[in-house]
């Protein structure tokens, strides 16, 4: 199979496009560049989101690649098909084993050393933030966009894939998942949000949601600013954030409360 069952880019210039995956138009792979590659039957929807705003402005600068591997020019047959009946009967499709296996041949290879083997599936470990900086301390991660009713066990054993779901949800196909994951593993890589402290604060960072945000007009619909961010004194204001996080957190995740380091109370 040649490299055009892939795209790659990175270091390619941001416009607004109808044809979405002109980024990575182009055959080379960036040296040092955190690499994502994504199996999927709709290489089109990338690099979708990830090719605006900051993920955007990285991908062009070449923080970090995308390659969109198009699962369909793997297929049998004429129609190049992917999918077969579940075995045993049911409804739906299922992604077959030999298709899935030539396309994860194809891309291993090509994928640093280290990098994480991904399925997108609703029964997968929940992604979550910690997971997001695991990744990013990694060289990239290849994923499997699911479809249809899934993909053949047979596949996720012998590749020993590991499976991650968004979130307890069922979605068309593991695109918008990919997405999703990426964008929150991009944006800790070095360089890409300028401010690396802004992520050392935000929800999940050490296990509380995020406190409260205000800016200006000091008063709005007759709603104003508490006054200790008004204060000009640090210490306090660190210490209302501190507060405002964990009731926040006990309020709205008990889950994450739960298993919240115990506090000096």
């Amino acid at each position: 199979m040649s490299d055009t069952a892939s795209k790659s880019h990175g270091r390619k210039s941001i416009t607004a496009s109808l044809k979405p995956r002109s980024l990575m138009d182009g055959p080379e792979r960036l040296a040092r560049a955190w690499s994502a590659q994504v199996i999927t039957l709709l290489p089109d929807a990338f690099p979708g989101i990830l090719g605006h705003s900051l993920t955007g402005k990285a991908l062009k600068d070449g923080l970090w690649q995308l390659d969109a591997i198009d699962l369909r020019q793997f297929g049998i047959g004429k129609h190049r098909n992917v999918d077969d009946t579940p075995a045993g009967g049911g409804a739906g499709m299922v992604l077959r084993a030999d298709v899935m296996g030539r396309a994860l041949d194809h891309a291993l290879p090509r994928a640093p050393k280290g990098a994480p083997l991904v399925y997108l599936s609703p029964r997968g470990t929940p992604f979550t933030q910690a997971m997001a900086r695991d990744w990013a301390t990694r060289p990239g991660v290849t994923m499997i966009c699911g479809r249809f009713e899934g993909l053949d066990q047979r596949v996720i054993d012998h590749y020993d894939i590991q499976e991650v779901s968004l979130g307890d949800f069922v979605l068309t196909g593991g695109d918008l998942a990919a997405q999703a994951m990426i964008d929150a593993t991009v944006r800790l890589l070095p360089g890409v949000l300028g401010n690396e402290s802004s992520t050392e604060e935000e929800s999940f960072s050490d296990g509380l949601l995020e406190h409260p945000q205000y800016t200006r007009p000091a008063e709005w619909q007759g709603r104003k600013i508490p006054d200790v961010l008004m204060s000009g004194h640090h210490g306090e204001i660190a210490k209302w954030r501190r507060a405002m996080s964990e009731e926040t957190t006990k309020g709205r995740r008990p889950d994450l409360w739960a298993n919240f380091p115990k506090r000096n109370d």
